[in-house]
């Protein structure tokens, strides 16, 4: 059952260059079937959020440019949801101007911040997390993110560390902590103390203001003077006027690390950021050889632990390969070693540079 002061807003203006070349910067990979389900990823994301938040109450947080593309693949999300940045400045700025608009449509909202690039298989469990968090912020004036039990010391993301004494579900945060190199996330795993952030974060408007109007206090002057074009016709002239203005800092920097009433819960469901080639293999069904294959229809000889996409009705036939990546799309193909996965980004700035920014 929705409530009426329950809102999300979803981040969907990333590019995701490390899935190139299915997302490009014309059509990143939040917009993309990257699993084959038969659903886009910001689809399945707001599908999972709607039932529980009421489909007005959801607003998408994108660039300028991508607005069609959620139109068309939203067709609920009326255009005054669609949230658009008219500049590139991190997440404080957009999350900040996004609760304002809440704050006027309802002084008593509740609210998440969550990618809308996420892939989260026990969606009841996660609603539970969601709302047992949403309570926490009714009941007080906290800020609360959703970490992940790490399963390996990974690098690639940031890490928070909470009170080890702690005996209630929701725990307090001690501090957020950078990626780490390899040595200290090994030791972040041993002390039992740290979660991953995914970057999923819940509070109510009023607390989430005011520790804008505390700790950022420069931005939330620049965002309030907007307080009577929000929700009207005159909005969008005062953000595109005061937008590129902001600070370009991240909602971490800016908020999370100076708050003083923090909690986390450690997440009862299964989640994965989707971030790489190799993060969406490990989600797929593999067949005898561990291959793992997104719509193509393939022949394989062998062919072991490769990462295969390709349009539907298209044949891809492999031999000899081993851990590879191979993904066919439009005027780009690539073959690529699993193991430099994280070097896919400098290759699409190499390929933009060589033949044009429309491979990119």
């Amino acid at each position: 059952m929705s409530n009426k002061n329950y809102y999300a807003v979803l981040m969907a203006g990333g590019v995701g260059s490390r899935f190139w070349p299915v997302s490009t910067t014309n059509n990143p990979k939040q917009f993309h079937d990257m699993l084959g389900t038969g659903e886009t990823l910001i689809q399945k994301t707001f599908a999972r959020l709607n039932k529980f938040i009421p489909t007005e109450n959801i607003l998408i947080l994108t660039n300028e440019r991508y607005n069609d593309l959620v139109l068309e693949q939203l067709p609920a999300v009326k255009q005054e949801q669609v949230v658009l940045e008219p500049a590139m400045r991190n997440t404080a700025p957009c999350i900040l101007y996004a609760s304002l608009k809440i704050q006027k449509m309802n002084p008593d909202a509740v609210m998440i911040v969550a990618p809308s690039d996420h892939w989260i298989e026990d969606e009841a469990a996660f609603e539970k997390d969601v709302k047992a968090c949403f309570t926490k912020c009714e009941e007080e004036a906290a800020l609360c993110t959703l970490g992940i039990q790490p399963t390996f010391p990974n690098t690639g993301f940031g890490y928070i560390e909470f009170e080890k004494a702690a005996t209630t579900s929701l725990k307090p945060v001690t501090q957020f902590r950078e990626k780490p190199d390899l040595e200290t996330a090994k030791s972040f795993l041993e002390q039992g103390n740290f979660l991953w952030n995914a970057g999923i974060f819940m509070w109510s408007v009023s607390t989430i203001v005011t520790a804008f109007k505390k700790h950022q206090s420069e931005q939330y002057d620049l965002f309030e003077k907007g307080m009577s074009c929000y929700n009207t016709n005159e909005e969008q002239a005062f953000i595109a006027e005061n937008y590129p203005k902001a600070e370009n800092i991240s909602i971490d920097y800016a908020i999370l690390e100076r708050a003083e009433t923090i909690y986390t819960l450690p997440a009862t469901f299964d989640w994965n950021d989707l971030g790489t080639w190799g993060a969406l293999y490990d989600k797929l069904d593999k067949d005898a050889s561990e291959n793992a294959v997104v719509n193509a229809g393939t022949v394989l000889e062998d062919a072991k632990g490769n990462m295969i996409s390709a349009k539907k009705g298209k044949i891809v036939v492999v031999d000899g390969l081993e851990d590879y990546i191979i993904v066919d799309k439009d005027d780009v193909l690539l073959i690529y070693p699993k193991s430099k996965q994280q070097d896919i980004k400098s290759v699409r700035n190499q390929v933009s540079d060589t033949f044009g920014d429309q491979f990119a």
